[in-house]
């Protein structure tokens, strides 16, 4: 079974994701100030293939810890070499093909001790990771005995500092089926959902209401799994195609709406366009009037 874990204070969580953090917190320092609030949780990205230990488990490392959690999405794949990796399958993984992998970091979480939400293998539903049931050779439910087979190393060694957070990009048409996907009540905390509006930067992609892009995935994930915690783990709006100031006082209407809703981490990034919190002047102000203040 999984074990949850206390990873913020009673209330909503605000989550931030922020390029090169820890190794850098110039930005960071810049963007708490001017959102005149600290994160509860930082996210931190790490592919099985490049991150050979856990990143916060040597002395001095909890000083880059500046939050009550550090959120780790861990990919099993190399990010270089795309979807088509037959040593990151996922009848490996849960053959136990990587268990000295997957030993190395529970023991070194367990000994950081402080909170940490595992955001395993995300945006499985997609078909542009190596983990995904559509591609690399995997077979329909071969996703969740995998994910199943991870957290049993975890709670085999007796790591309780872990909170598992089983997050699906927003479906989308010819998106994998979520219902098959989901590891069970017993091995999930939380539940998350990645989903952007992407206004106008795509060629084919248009402005869209936060209730257009999380409104009927968090319906069917509700139906799922009924009673977990919802958070929305990645989520950012493009400038271009409409108002994100407005976008943004919106989210966190709809947020408010929707109770079973408990938190976002907001992708502050300037990526495939500019997610950031600050890409203007109008964006940062309504950011900064809509996020809760902590234990809210």
């Amino acid at each position: 079974a999984a074990a949850a874990a206390a990873a913020t204070s009673s209330g909503r969580v605000y989550g931030l994701a922020v390029e090169n953090w820890p190794a850098a917190t110039t930005y960071l320092n810049q963007l708490n100030k001017k959102v005149g609030r600290t994160p509860d949780q930082l996210t931190y990205y790490a592919s099985w293939a490049l991150t050979t230990d856990f990143p916060f488990a040597y002395p001095g490392a909890r000083r880059v810890a500046t939050t009550p959690a550090v959120e780790l999405v861990w990919e099993p794949w190399d990010p270089a070499l795309g979807t088509v990796q037959p040593k990151y399958a996922l009848a490996r993984i849960a053959s136990g093909a990587h268990d000295a992998y997957l030993k190395r970091w529970a023991a070194q979480i367990k000994n950081y001790r402080l909170p940490v939400v595992i955001r395993f293998a995300h945006e499985m539903n997609g078909d542009w990771y190596p983990w995904a049931e559509a591609v690399n050779g995997n077979d329909p439910g071969d996703y969740g005995v995998a994910w199943r087979h991870v957290v049993d190393v975890f709670d085999t060694l007796g790591v309780t500092n872990v909170t598992w957070s089983w997050a699906p990009n927003i479906s989308y048409y010819g998106s994998w089926p979520l219902a098959g996907l989901y590891p069970g009540k017993e091995y999930v905390d939380r539940v998350g959902i990645d989903g952007y509006n992407w206004g106008t930067s795509r060629t084919q992609s248009e402005w869209r209401s936060p209730d257009q892009v999380f409104g009927g995935t968090l319906a069917e994930v509700t139906a799922i799994a009924p009673g977990k915690p919802v958070h929305l783990t990645e989520t950012a709006s493009a400038e271009v195609g409409g108002n994100k100031a407005a976008w943004i006082t919106d989210l966190f209407a709809w947020i408010d709406a929707h109770p079973q809703v408990k938190g976002l981490t907001w992708f502050s990034f300037r990526k495939e366009t500019d997610w950031r919190i600050d890409s203007s002047t109008a964006s940062t102000t309504a950011f900064r009037n809509g996020i809760w203040d902590p234990g809210t």
